[in-house]
């Protein structure tokens, strides 16, 4: 069962009915899940972890689920986290590890919470989801709207990748390409989302996205063996993966399953967009938007983000930072850790483990420090972007 109590406004704090479906609060902000997680620490323990399967459901007393037989999953969560010896001995580091999303259905960390989000927008009565996207979200939720047996359809920017265009059409969402950028893209589907009876899960406007990808942070705990890493790096568009990982943070500790230890947060963003790390380095509370983005880091291309508030309070709260990483270094990334781990970065995550470098040659990652770094997705689905950024650079070395 959950233990799954109200929703609550992220700036007033008024509590809302979690069985009505909810976009934004009146405020304008993202509404958080609350529990009742001190009778669920009484009820539940670690131990009781041991039986069930492999997957993010297997917290259900802290998701909003009240029956297995609700979930709409296609097997998301319980990614592996591997060690990187190699890249960590260049870096001189005794503790590295990648958190491997790319190994979840629809190939990125976007399963977790379009998973969620999905199993409650059908459970509360909602036939028809739309989203604006920068291509993983929207293959993601034409896959399970499809599993679920609902209706999507996807605004994307005409230069997303081709593989999330594809990947949203074959099962069946209603794609259509937008001139300009995410918010482009979600400024278009919001004069037609009322009109058309479409329900909104754009990042962090429902509840629910936020409630999947927490459980990336109850993964980290639970494969540490409770106890978690010095400093997490982890790439920042809208941000939900960082302000869901810090949720689960605080929720751990109130089980009981976890103490006071808290990882650094690293947000990682584009260099041609970086909202997050020009606020956060000039002690604003929230982020301006980002004049003319751009970026092979399709994720990354989020000029602005409704969650802007609560990143940088993760941020502050934790002593973390935030690092913005240039193209070519994202690429040469791609390729370094491609040779010497085998592993195939999308350039999001690449952009980590270059800022993981950064970090660690200016003294502020100690070199026996645990860290963990977030790939949060398959670098198959960036073929076509990565062939044309090879070829651009290669033409402009080649230029007298």
């Amino acid at each position: 069962m959950s233990y799954m109590q109200f929703l609550e406004c992220s700036r007033s704090g008024q509590q809302f009915d979690h069985r009505q479906l909810h976009n934004l609060s009146p405020e304008g902000a993202p509404m958080l899940a609350r529990y009742d997680l001190d009778r669920a620490g009484r009820q539940m323990g670690k131990t009781a972890l041991l039986d069930r399967p492999p997957d993010m459901w297997r917290y259900m007393e802290v998701l909003p689920v009240d029956s297995e037989e609700e979930i709409v999953t296609l097997g998301e969560g319980f990614t592996p986290l591997l060690p990187m010896q190699r890249l960590g001995e260049r870096l001189g580091l005794t503790k590295l590890y990648m958190k491997d999303e790319s190994l979840n259905p629809t190939g990125s960390f976007k399963a977790r919470g379009i998973s969620a989000a999905v199993t409650m927008a059908r459970k509360l009565g909602a036939g028809k989801l739309c989203i604006p996207t920068a291509g993983n979200a929207g293959g993601a939720l034409a896959a399970y709207a499809a599993h679920a047996g609902l209706e999507s359809f996807i605004f994307m920017p005409e230069d997303t990748p081709a593989a999330n265009r594809v990947e949203a059409e074959m099962a069946g969402g209603h794609v259509e390409l937008v001139q300009g950028v995410i918010t482009d893209a979600a400024q278009i589907m919001a004069k037609r989302m009322h009109e058309e009876g479409w329900f909104d899960i754009s990042t962090l406007k429902e509840p629910y996205r936020i409630e999947g990808k927490k459980t990336m942070g109850y993964e980290l705990a639970e494969q540490l063996d409770w106890r978690l890493p010095d400093v997490v790096l982890y790439p920042t568009g809208g941000g939900t993966g960082l302000i869901g990982m810090w949720k689960a943070f605080d929720e751990m500790e109130r089980l009981g399953w976890i103490g006071e230890h808290r990882p650094r947060m690293v947000t990682v963003q584009a260099s041609g967009c970086a909202p997050i790390v020009k606020a956060f380095h000039e002690g604003a509370d929230k982020a301006e938007p980002w004049p003319d983005p751009h970026t092979m880091s399709s994720g990354l291309r989020v000029p602005k983000a409704v969650g802007d508030f609560l990143m940088l309070t993760a941020l502050r709260e934790s002593n973390g930072t935030a690092v913005s990483v240039s193209d070519d270094d994202t690429y040469d990334s791609i390729v370094e850790v491609g040779r010497l781990e085998g592993a195939f970065l999308c350039p999001e995550g690449a952009a980590c483990f270059r800022a993981l470098g950064q970090l660690v040659d200016q003294g502020w990652i100690e070199r026996d420090e645990s860290v963990v770094v977030f790939n949060t997705g398959s670098g198959v689905k960036y073929i076509d972007s990565l062939i044309e950024y090879r070829q651009s650079r290669r033409e402009a070395e080649a230029r007298p």
